[in-house]
This record gives C-alpha cells, sequence and structure tokens, in this order.
C-alpha cells in the first residue's frame, strides 16, 4: 500500500499509519456489521411472507434461532472493532505522550508563538475521536446507498423516497453545522475566557480584598459573563431550531414511509412484510447520515487538533536519549560570544552583543537597573532561554549541546519568581526526584533553613501545599535557595535571591555563598544589596541590554566612583 505524503513527512502521520492494520481490521467488522444488519429486514421477511402464510411453528422456530444467531454475531462484531479501536487509542497515547509532553514543554519554555494553546487537550480530542461514534460513521456511512438500493429492489418508489429524505437530511445537518458551529464556538471561547480571567484575578484575592477592589472585579465579570450568555443564548436558539426541523424530517420520513408502502400493499404492488423491511431498512440507511452528520464537529475539531499537534511536533522534534553521560559534569566555566537575545512581540532585543568569560570558581555579581535584561541573561546562561545570536559556551561546549538529564544536577537555579511544587519539603528541595536525607539536609542547612524545617509539624515530611501557599515568601525563598544547592552543583545561579529574606536569612545567604566560593564553585548573583556585592569576586553592568562594564569587583565600583558614567553606583547597588 502507497503511503500518502501526509503519512511520510509528519511524525504525527507515521505515528498514524502505524495503526493501518487496525483501521483495516475495523473496516471488515464493519463491513461485517453493516452485512448482519440485514438480519432483522429478512426476519420480517420471513415472518409476514412466509411463517404466517403457512402456518408452521417448526419454520417459525428455525427462522427464529439463525436470526439469534445472527444478532449474537452482530454484537460480537460491534465489541470487536470497539474493543479494537479503544485498544489503539491507549496505544497511540502511550506513543506520543511523551513526546507531547516535552514538546510542550519545550514550546512554553521558549515561549514559542507557534505552541499549541491547550496539547494534552489536542492529544485527548484526536484519541477521542478515534474511539467514539465519528470513526463508526466513517466505515458506515458507504453502507448507505446499499442500503437505499435494497430498497429500491423491494420497489422503486420506496427507493426513491428514501434517497429523498436522505439528499433533505444531509442538506438540513450541512445548513445546520455551518451555522450553528461558528456561533457555539465563539460562546465556548466567551466563557473559557471569562472563567479564565476571573481564575486569574482570584490568585491575588488577598489585593482585592485589602484594597476594595471586589466590586470592580464583581462589575467587570457581569459584563464579561452577560456578553458570554447572550452569546451561549444565539448559539443555543439556533442549535434548538436545527434541532427542531432535523426532529420534523425524521419522524416524518417514518411516517410517510410507513404510508408509502401501506399503499402500495393496498394496491398489491408489496407484500406486509415487505412493507414492514422497508421501514425498518430506511431508517436503518438514513442513520449513518445522522451518526456523520453528528460527528462532523468533532471530525473538524480533531483535524484542527491534528494540524496543532503537528506543528508542535515539527517545531521540537526529538531528541534521541543520550545513552550514558559522554563528557564529565562541569566545572562551571562559563564564556558568551557576541550574544543577542529577543522575545516574541518586542522589537528591541532583550540582550545586545553580550560577551565574556567567566574562569570557574568565580563569584560574580550582576548589576543594573530594572529592565536591563538581567534575567534573561542568566536565563541565557543556563540554556532555559534561547540566544537568537551567538554563542553560550559551559566549559567550552554549547549550553543546549548538553544532554539536559546529565547536565541539571551540575546546576543550580534560583529563579526571581520563586516556584515550588505539590509535595514535602523534602521533595521539593531534591528536585523531585528520590530523596537523598543526607543531601536534602546538607542542602538545607547551607541555605540556614534546617532549623525552621525541624519546627515544622512533620519536619522534612511537611507538605507545602499548591505552589507553597502555606509558606512565608522567605521560607519559600529559601527552600527555592535549598533546591538550588541540592547535590553540590558546580554552577550555582540566582536572580535576587535575597528579595523576601530578613536579617537571619541575608546573613545564611551570604554565608553560603562563601561556603561556594572555598569549594571552588562558579556563582552569578542578580543583587542590589551591598553586602551581596562585597562576597563577589567580579562585578557585571547591564543597562540598556548592553554590558556597559565588567571586571574585578573593586575596579568596577572605582570606575562608577569617576563622573564619567550614566550610570550612577547608587542607582545599581543599594545600602543593606
Amino acid at each position: 500500500m502507497k503511503k500518502p505524503s501526509f503519512f511520510n513527512r509528519s511524525e504525527l502521520g507515521r505515528a498514524l499509519w502505524e495503526f493501518r492494520r487496525e483501521f483495516l481490521l475495523v473496516g471488515a467488522l464493519s463491513f461485517l456489521t453493516n452485512l448482519l444488519m440485514l438480519a432483522p429486514t429478512i426476519y420480517m421477511l420471513q415472518i409476514f411472507d412466509r411463517v404466517l402464510a403457512s402456518q408452521s411453528e417448526l419454520t417459525l422456530l428455525a427462522v427464529s434461532l439463525i436470526t439469534l444467531l445472527l444478532f449474537a454475531a452482530l454484537a460480537l462484531s460491534e465489541w470487536l472493532r470497539s474493543r479494537l479501536l479503544v485498544r489503539a487509542s491507549l496505544r497511540f497515547d502511550r506513543q506520543l505522550s511523551t513526546r507531547v509532553f516535552n514538546g510542550s514543554f519545550q514550546a512554553y519554555l521558549g515561549q514559542s508563538a507557534s505552541i499549541a494553546p491547550r496539547p494534552f487537550a489536542d492529544l485527548n480530542q484526536i484519541r477521542q475521536f478515534l474511539t467514539g461514534l465519528g470513526v463508526f460513521a466513517l466505515f458506515d456511512a458507504p453502507w448507505t446507498p446499499i442500503y437505499i438500493a435494497v430498497i429500491f429492489f423491494l420497489h422503486p418508489w420506496l427507493g426513491v423516497l428514501a434517497l429523498g429524505f436522505a439528499l433533505v437530511q444531509a442538506a438540513l445537518a450541512w445548513f445546520g453545522q455551518r451555522k450553528t458551529v461558528a456561533p457555539s464556538e465563539a460562546a465556548l471561547k466567551a466563557s473559557g475566557d471569562s472563567m479564565s480571567d476571573l481564575q486569574d484575578k482570584l490568585r491575588n484575592v488577598e489585593v482585592l480584598e485589602s484594597m476594595g477592589m471586589v466590586a470592580n472585579l464583581q462589575r467587570r465579570w457581569n459584563r464579561q459573563h452577560a456578553a458570554c450568555m447572550d452569546k451561549s443564548a444565539s448559539a443555543h436558539g439556533l442549535v434548538n431550531r436545527v434541532a427542531g426541523w432535523s426532529k420534523f424530517i425524521r419522524y416524518s420520513q417514518q411516517s410517510l414511509a410507513l404510508g408509502a408502502g401501506a399503499l402500495l400493499v393496498i394496491d398489491g404492488q408489496l407484500s406486509p412484510g415487505a412493507m414492514i423491511a422497508a421501514n425498518v431498512l430506511m431508517g436503518r440507511a438514513l442513520a449513518p447520515i445522522d451518526q456523520l452528520l453528528g460527528a462532523w464537529r468533532g471530525f473538524v475539531s480533531c483535524r484542527a487538533a491534528i494540524g496543532r499537534l503537528d506543528r508542535l511536533l515539527a517545531d521540537f522534534p526529538g531528541q534521541a536519549p543520550a545513552p550514558a553521560p559522554s563528557r564529565a559534569g562541569p566545572t562551571g566555566e562559563v564564556s558568551l560570544q557576541g550574544v543577542f537575545a529577543e522575545a516574541p512581540g518586542r522589537a528591541a532585543p532583550i540582550l545586545k552583543n553580550i560577551s565574556f568569560a567567566v574562569p570557574a570558581g568565580t563569584v560574580v555579581a550582576i548589576l543594573g537597573p530594572s529592565g536591563s535584561g538581567k534575567s534573561t541573561l542568566v536565563k541565557v546562561m543556563v540554556g532555559i532561554w534561547a540566544a537568537s545570536r551567538g554563542a553560550v559556551l559551559l566549559d567550552g561546549v554549547p549550553v543546549r549541546g548538553w544532554n539536559r538529564l546529565e547536565l541539571g544536577p551540575h546546576l543550580g537555579y534560583l529563579p526571581q519568581d520563586i516556584e515550588l511544587f505539590g509535595g514535602s519539603i523534602a521533595e521539593n528541595i531534591a528536585r523531585l526526584g528520590k530523596v537523598d536525607s543526607r543531601k536534602v539536609i546538607e542542602a538545607a542547612c547551607s541555605a540556614g533553613l534546617h532549623e525552621t524545617i525541624l519546627r515544622f509539624p512533620k519536619g522534612y515530611d511537611t507538605p507545602i501545599g499548591d505552589a507553597g501557599h502555606r509558606l512565608s515568601g522567605g521560607q519559600r525563598q529559601r527552600i527555592g535557595l535549598a533546591r538550588a544547592l541540592y547535590g553540590d552543583p558546580s554552577l550555582i545561579v540566582l536572580d535576587e535571591p535575597n528579595a523576601n529574606l530578613d536579617d537571619d536569612g541575608e546573613a545564611a545567604l551570604l554565608r553560603a555563598i562563601r561556603e561556594l566560593k572555598a569549594k571552588g564553585k562558579t556563582v552569578f548573583l542578580i543583587t542590589h544589596r551591598q553586602d551581596a556585592v562585597a562576597v563577589a569576586d567580579r562585578l557585571m553592568v547591564l543597562n540598556d541590554a548592553e554590558l556597559i562594564a565588567d571586571g574585578p569587583r573593586d575596579a568596577v565600583l572605582a570606575s562608577f566612583r569617576r563622573p564619567r558614567s550614566d550610570v550612577r553606583p547608587a542607582a545599581l547597588v543599594q545600602s543593606a
């Protein structure tokens, strides 16, 4: 079988192509199922035209037993094709879920504009379509003309009537889909946007309550909700009108088909058995049209989901797993060569032509006003923000050339916005991996947090709640610091690590940096505190996305004391 181009060029297409055998089997079972669907029609013909005429109980018993066997085969065929599709969908999910996870993770990390808004929802949409009525409708639809042909065989006028109703039903369903899909999707989107906006606001409930903003928020939400309800009412009204017409056509078909059959029986052109059989067969002939058009919206959604996932997987191709650590862990030597960094939707670069080389074992303080690119610089250094130009090297190797699972234990990173995860304190410090109690305690002691943790009800096993909401800002920051220090990494990057610390926390941080310096670790520290700057060997100063000063700490500070720079040290280093 020649493979279509989509299944050749697309990773998702190739994954779907691997299930061609399952779909062929489902097609064969659908053929058998629809063939067995003729059993009720044949049974009625035999009852009315043979059994009632012969008054033979033995004939009735034989025909009934044969029909029961056919019904059992029909049920088995239906069950087998359903089970086959369910098993195939589960295997499809297992095959792609890891790739979708990694692709969506990389897309969110790189702030890609092409990311699917909900990759796992798209994967679930495809999986559900593969097991839903839509696939069965696709396999059953070719039997509609066959059933109509059988009705023509019973009587041409009944065949014409069935064909006419099929065309009317298809036209009405097409019109309904065309007119109702867009309003329904707009109503769903408006509802989702309204609830998402409200949930975002409620995350800052303390601000809303303390400053009396709840009433203002309620008024804004009421306006959004009212607009959403208007769209929903309009969409539902249109859907209900189309549904009403559809019911009218379907009920009219059943009655008119029976009436036409009765008229033909009266005229002697049709037997009573054929009349009943034709009525049942006509309903069966039009059922795939109902199913197919009812599943059309799911088919359109599935096709859109396939397109989004296909783009995601193409933009972020999978990487072959590293067989074993190919190199020793980094010593912490960092160099940047002509690095530029940009963000989607922002015209000016966030970093412009940044170049420096930092040997292992150096403590570097990065200074600069807000918005100068400090946080972006450290993200580029650890490889979580891709440089648009230039080279970022860790021990002479491009940082994105390292395997992340291999490199991760050798890096410690404390972001400006502390994010903790559901679980215990120990699990968060251990980076959600296997908890090594000795390493966890060492990291907590280095962050000056050990005694504080012991005062919690369950010590290191204390649950922190969702995103650490049960902890204070300072406690979250110190747990984040302990997580960065876990496992004795060689390169530690701290972005405003003392923003929420009290005096004790500040002292513990400075002590930890001195210990890291004594161990020969490389530390990059973004700070505005004078005490933190005092422990640095080297200072870097950023302003307007450029590196305007770089060198030994005392030399850089001395250069700013001379009135020759637009950037004053008071703007860069605040007294503690």
